[in-house]
């Protein structure tokens, strides 16, 4: 089975949310209590992806390496390379070419945020993926706004199509998209789209035209968050806080995922703590030592519960 790596892009000049990123880069910004850029990780974390490979500017670079280092106190390893200029997402893969090398891999955008019970489980089955392309699909009221996908019974991609007037469904695309190795050399055969840039979209259709592209919808009890604008970073960091302060818990605690995938120790995380001091960040994670809770979404999707005859 092959390993899979993962890719954060965290590049472009997000315009959209001048003047709070004219000096400072968007997946730094603050969702609620955490960075941004803390939400797409530990996406990539529940997957069970230890390598990432974050990209972004020249002049953002260094912000992010110095918010997560080498990875190494999370049992994970990083490494980041620098985009030029922002030309595409699928730019991604020939970018980080060298970092992939023959492994299968995954990338996520830096401002995408989803959150949901089952999600660690999807995840982890999306890594898996042995052969092909996977992406998910999130029913949104206008999908003319988003890349759309249209999937048959068996979670086949049928048709993708970027904005388009007529959808052909409701379901849009969310910014973490899943492939084999083959992705790399699809992107280097890519031509520029119109508006100049190496579109995703035609990595999927590249999938899709082989009958390899498969698509997970995400239903009822999922949330997802394009942070590109100040309306919807306010909507995330909102949706965030009432989580967090009703149910007692840490989205995208980086240390708590870590801790429970078994690559760092108890001592690991005792350390961590003593940095973090009296925030709520620290008091969580402490709680996850003393507690050691059940996970009560295991029990739910058990066989516990499972009354039939």
């Amino acid at each position: 089975m092959k390993n899979r790596k993962g890719i954060i892009l965290a590049g472009g000049s997000a315009t959209r949310l001048y003047p709070i990123t004219l000096a400072v880069s968007k997946q730094m910004l603050p969702v609620y209590d955490k960075p941004m850029i803390y939400y797409p990780l530990s996406a990539l974390m529940m997957a069970g992806i230890r390598e990432v490979l974050i990209i972004s500017t020249p002049a953002h670079l260094p912000s992010f390496e110095s918010l997560l280092g080498d990875g190494s106190r999370l049992g994970m390893r990083f490494e980041y390379k620098v985009q030029e200029k922002p030309i595409g997402l699928a730019d991604a893969f020939r970018v980080g070419e060298e970092f992939i090398g023959e492994d299968n891999v995954a990338l996520i955008l830096g401002d995408n945020m989803i959150y949901g019970s089952r999600l660690q489980r999807l995840l982890q089955a999306a890594n898996n993926l042995q052969e092909g392309g996977l992406i998910f699909g999130y029913k949104v009221a206008d999908p003319t706004s988003y890349g759309v996908v249209e999937i048959d019974k068996n979670g086949t991609a049928l048709s993708i199509e970027e904005k388009p007037e007529k959808p052909k469904s409701s379901l849009a695309v969310p910014g973490i998209y899943f492939y084999d190795n083959e992705v790399v050399e699809i992107a280097k055969k890519i031509q520029p789209s119109d508006r100049g840039e190496l579109e995703i979209t035609d990595v999927n259709k590249a999938y899709m035209e082989k009958g390899k592209l498969k698509v997970i919808p995400l239903g009822d009890g999922f949330a997802w968050f394009d942070t590109g604008t100040a309306d919807r970073l306010s909507d995330a960091s909102d949706f965030v806080k009432a989580i967090e302060l009703r149910q007692g818990i840490q989205i995208a605690c980086l240390e708590e995922i870590a801790y429970k995938q078994g690559w760092m120790k108890r001592e690991d995380v005792e350390e961590a703590i003593k940095g973090y001091k009296k925030t709520e960040y620290g008091k969580h994670l402490k709680s996850v030592l003393d507690n050691e809770e059940l996970d009560y979404h295991e029990i739910y999707e058990g066989e516990l519960f499972d009354f039939s005859e």
